[in-house]
């Protein structure tokens, strides 16, 4: 199906001329298993090798390229002494300088009297010119470049070996149709494609390794676009699918909402409309739905899934955590007290006898509403008439992973949860080929959370302080201390934890619990239920309380070492405090060295409690890469295009793709044809398989 004049690109790393066994692995985990990664993978710097013609042109400390005479080898007495070569440069002294040498090779490689091209960092050595270990030794200038690309390397490759590597690559590119369009190529001073890629990795200057170079932008464009025509023809795709249509024939929703103890706020209201209009429509309903810390996913979740329930149909949550599970399981029961709604739960604690019995009825349709986590999805479960399959969440299911949840039943409708508010920008990127509806309200009685910064050096005084407060309070007073992240390492976080765990033990003796994820899954759980029930005061952890869990009478949050979170994080784990009645406050410790993105985001955290608005900031700040943890998820990594500075050119090509695929939505132009090719090579051949032949 690929376009042969891609084959090229497409071969493995391996085929690449002069590429061995153990390079190509090297390649391979650096950039990836084919050609095209190889010549995607841009440089992120450039070594500037000017050709100096006399001494006082010479800039010392910096690289440089001259004609060196050879006049004398000083072969040193011992090993540990540095081989010297001394010779001239425009009838000026100058020294070549080599430790680790072989004198045989020196020898050999610069012959007495014979002129040579040297390159590399030109310093003093004891008031004279010299060099150490030049990095070039030529006898044609035309094999030292003036303007040479720096890549990003991983240990055991050299810079020279993937640079001689990528011009390898880069021989192979093919020239192929134009999928852009001319007018607006001409607009924004693009090139073709083939031109702005080879403009890429041979920059002239530090400016055209930014995203703003005319070269990278058009590059960056093309990833855009095909990222946005491969959403939406997953979108068209899914609004092909016929979907399963709910008819109300019960009214277990409509009660359910009256009896609750609470208004529902205006956001809520306009999202359950919108998921109602979808659920009663014939189309496959694939939906996101992005609600701030505390705006109320979960009564929006169970009205959905009672939707199902009152067509005749089943329903499924499917939450990240067994805790996040339980705590579903525990709030839907509550809330459907005395209704004739079967609800249960599935993890992968359920075994044996127990998970059979709930797997027959779910089979026979006994259960209404199934909690859990991956485990409701496993090949033996078998429900009976699924309808709605709900995510919370859940960032790590891509497109592709998003279709493969709803076959347990032909048409069944999605609904996809999550509390981390996510930019515009990656929502573009990210969740194109769904519908969006935004929790954008908190109910009213919402305490907003007090945020303070504190320095790390006064961590003392803040457990003492804490402690008169539990102590001497009218009301009940709970604390969350979270341990930071270090080097992004699990065993480092569990010896933070525990040593935090230790000196507030020293304090509050008994009444101080630690849960960590290396714990097994019911000893975090009997921890998490005595902090639940008010048996202990604090509560460390790492960050596994930071999404969904939910204790009322939490009002503080400790956030050690906050300078190293992202803002997403640290929003999400602010939104663990301040969901009771009373006022809550969140203490962010930093150390002392402070970085300018670190100072800027604690400043937002202290001003801002708008996750939408952090969510922006922390985009501006990080940049995507490190986002939500990117790599880690369902986002895409792009390898071109820089969502911070590219989002305008994103727009455009969600809009650009939008229009071609109305006029040509097979495409069979001739435009359509070529862009068929720029989805290839952006290797979406899933995509492509969902037009219509033809």
């Amino acid at each position: 199906m690929r376009p042969e004049s891609l084959n090229g690109l497409f071969r493995q790393v391996s085929q690449i001329n002069g590429v061995g066994p153990k390079t190509s692995k090297l390649i391979e985990s650096l950039c990836g298993p084919y050609i095209v990664d190889v010549v995607f993978s841009l440089p992120s710097g450039v070594n500037y090798r000017p050709l100096y013609k006399n001494e006082f042109e010479i800039r010392l400390g910096q690289l440089g390229t001259i004609p060196f005479l050879v006049e004398k080898h000083i072969k040193p007495p011992k090993k540990n002494i540095p081989y010297k070569i001394q010779g001239s440069f425009n009838s000026c002294d100058f020294e070549l300088v080599f430790f680790n040498y072989h004198a045989d090779y020196l020898s050999k490689k610069l012959c007495v009297g014979k002129t040579y091209f040297i390159s590399g960092k030109i310093e003093k050595f004891a008031g004279k010119l010299g060099m150490l270990h030049p990095d070039y030794i030529v006898n044609d200038l035309k094999e030292i470049p003036e303007y040479e690309a720096i890549y990003p390397l991983t240990a055991g490759l050299s810079g020279k070996v993937l640079s001689k590597s990528i011009s390898q690559a880069l021989a192979c590119l093919p020239n192929l149709p134009e999928w852009q369009d001319l007018p607006f190529m001409k607009k924004q001073g693009f090139q073709d494609w083939k031109t702005s890629l080879l403009k890429s990795h041979h920059p002239k200057s530090s400016y055209d390794l930014l995203p703003t170079s005319n070269a990278r932008k058009r590059l960056a464009y093309d990833e855009l676009l095909a990222n946005q025509l491969a959403l939406f023809l997953a979108r068209s795709h899914h609004k092909r699918q016929k979907g399963i249509c709910f008819e109300k024939i019960k009214n277990y929703e409509e009660e359910v909402l009256k009896r609750l103890p609470f208004e529902l706020t205006g956001a809520q209201m306009r999202v359950i409309q919108e998921i109602r209009n979808d659920l009663m429509s014939s189309d496959k309903m694939i939906r996101l739905l992005q609600g701030d810390v505390g705006s109320g996913k979960t009564v929006v979740a169970l009205a959905s899934l009672l939707m199902a329930v009152d067509s005749g149909y089943q329903g499924v949550i499917m939450a990240p955590t067994d805790i996040l599970a339980q705590q579903h399981f525990l709030s839907f029961e509550k809330m459907l007290q005395g209704i004739d709604v079967s609800v249960a739960l599935l993890t992968g604690r359920e075994k044996g006898k127990k998970r059979n019995l709930i797997l027959e009825k779910l089979k026979s349709g006994e259960i209404d509403i199934l909690i859990g986590t991956h485990a409701v999805f496993t090949t033996d479960v078998e429900y009976q008439k699924l309808g709605l399959v709900v995510i919370d969440e859940q960032h790590k299911f891509g497109v592709q992973q998003r279709l493969a949840l709803t076959r347990k039943q032909k048409g069944v409708n999605l609904l996809v949860m999550t509390a981390t508010p996510i930019p515009r920008t990656l929502a573009l990127t990210t969740y194109g080929d769904m519908d969006i509806s935004l929790l954008d309200e908190k109910p009213k009685n919402r305490i907003p959370v007090e945020t303070k910064v504190i320095s790390s050096e006064k961590v003392q005084e803040v457990m003492e302080k804490l402690f008169h407060k539990i102590k001497n309070s009218s009301e009940k007073v709970q604390v969350y201390w979270v341990c930071p992240l270090v080097q992004e390492s699990e065993k480092m976080d569990l010896i933070a934890a525990e040593k935090r765990f230790d000196s507030l033990k020293e304090i509050f003796k008994d009444r101080v619990g630690l849960v960590h994820g290396k714990m097994k899954g019911i000893e975090k759980d009997a921890v998490m239920e005595k902090f639940k029930s008010g048996d202990l005061d604090v509560l460390v952890s790492t960050t596994v309380i930071e999404v969904g869990v939910d204790v009322p009478t939490a009002s503080v949050i400790v956030i050690e070492g906050a300078e190293r979170f992202g803002l997403a994080g640290l929003h999400q784990l602010r939104g663990r405090v301040g969901r009771g009645g009373s006022k809550s406050i969140c203490l962010l410790l930093h150390g002392k060295k402070l970085s300018e993105t670190a100072i800027a985001r604690l400043k937002v955290m202290r001003e801002s409690e708008n996750g939408f608005v952090i969510a922006e900031e922390d985009l501006r700040l990080r940049g995507a890469g490190e986002l939500l943890g990117v790599r880690q998820s369902g986002l895409p990594v792009f390898k071109m295009a820089d969502l911070a500075m590219h989002y305008q050119l994103l727009a455009t090509a969600a809009q650009d793709a939008k229009t071609i695929l109305t006029l040509d939505p097979n495409l069979q132009s001739e435009r359509g044809k070529a862009l068929r090719t720029l989805l290839y090579l952006f290797q979406k051949e899933t995509e492509i398989l969902t037009l219509k032949a033809g």
